[in-house]
């Protein structure tokens, strides 16, 4: 039987099991140890080289199509966990019909759909582009972003959503833009010390990209986070659905950004497709279900992580 996911108690999932697919899609990093040199998987109860997943279904608020996906992904589906896009035009409705699920923050500096635009919900003009939206790539955000604007959005941000009523459970960065660079990644960081949150970052192959160490910086101010993510949008769902099944020690996160095929979907934006594909892997994939089971896979959310954390401060 699956567990009851409408009663948003993800930390009392029982253990899943899934298939193979870590060759292509994960570096080997040795696990995130705590200050105490415990692992992760340790610090949450677990062996050391038990296998935890984390199933994120992303883009919440995007739409209303994307609503119903991760609504349905957490309550009747696989789905551990979701993000919220606090500038989305339809985040105010994914708020009214929270019920108490692990949802965190997806801070929000870029609007990346030609025509389907967000703007920021402060007063940014440094944060907007040419038609009255977000930058739609991170290097334009980058070059054109003040520091202080930035700041005061993601904050806003995160306060909003905590007066919606969301028990945020984590923080993480839309496109990237606040890990990729050491002047966002401070806000970033900041954010998670000041809230007691954990952050969504990418493994330790990926400090190699961007010049600093963030993964370090983060567990300097014992702020947690995966062992195992890449950040990788609308992923095909063979290659998660291999990667869920060949999972390597400690805790992995798996995002998808599920969403219903509506007339809406498919008018906004080109990979509409690729996202109805993730909400039949996340709600009629009933294999992948099986296949978790058979693999000795531990299912946790990022709720479960945000109490560990604090538990060590």
């Amino acid at each position: 039987m699956q567990p009851d996911w409408a009663s948003g108690r993800h930390a009392e999932v029982p253990t899943s099991h899934f298939p193979d697919l870590h060759g292509a899609y994960w570096s080997t990093v040795p696990p995130v140890t705590t200050p105490n040199a415990r692992t992760l998987s340790e610090t949450l109860g677990h062996s050391a080289d038990d296998r935890l997943l984390v199933l994120t279904s992303d883009q919440l608020g995007m739409c209303q199509a994307s609503n119903t996906g991760v609504y349905e992904s957490l309550r009747s589906g696989l789905a551990t966990g979701a993000s919220l896009m606090v500038p989305g035009p339809w985040a105010r409705e994914a708020a009214y019909h929270y019920r108490g699920e692990a949802i965190g923050v997806h801070l929000t500096l870029n609007a990346e759909l030609d025509c389907y635009r967000w703007r920021p919900i402060t007063n940014a003009p440094s944060l907007l582009d040419g038609d009255g939206g977000f930058p739609r790539t991170v290097e334009d955000l980058w070059d054109h972003a003040d520091l202080d604007e930035a700041r005061r959005e993601c904050r806003a941000q995160l306060e909003r959503a905590i007066l919606w009523g969301f028990d945020v459970t984590h923080i993480s960065s839309h496109m990237g833009a606040l890990q990729n660079r050491p002047e966002f990644f401070d806000i970033f960081l900041n954010l998670a010390v000041d809230f007691d949150l954990p952050i969504r970052l990418e493994g330790t192959w990926a400090e190699s990209g961007t010049g600093f160490p963030f993964r370090s910086l983060a567990a300097d101010e014992g702020i947690l986070t995966v062992d195992h993510h890449r950040l990788e949008r609308l992923a095909d769902p063979a290659a998660l659905e291999r990667s869920a099944m060949d999972l390597m020690p400690g805790v992995t996160e798996l995002v998808m950004e599920p969403a219903d095929d509506t007339p809406e979907l498919r008018a906004l934006c080109h990979g509409w497709g690729r996202r109805v594909e993730h909400r039949d892997l996340m709600c009629g994939n009933t294999e992948l279900w099986a296949d978790g089971n058979r693999g000795g896979v531990i299912l946790i959310s990022w709720r479960d992580i945000r109490e560990a954390q604090r538990a060590e401060a």
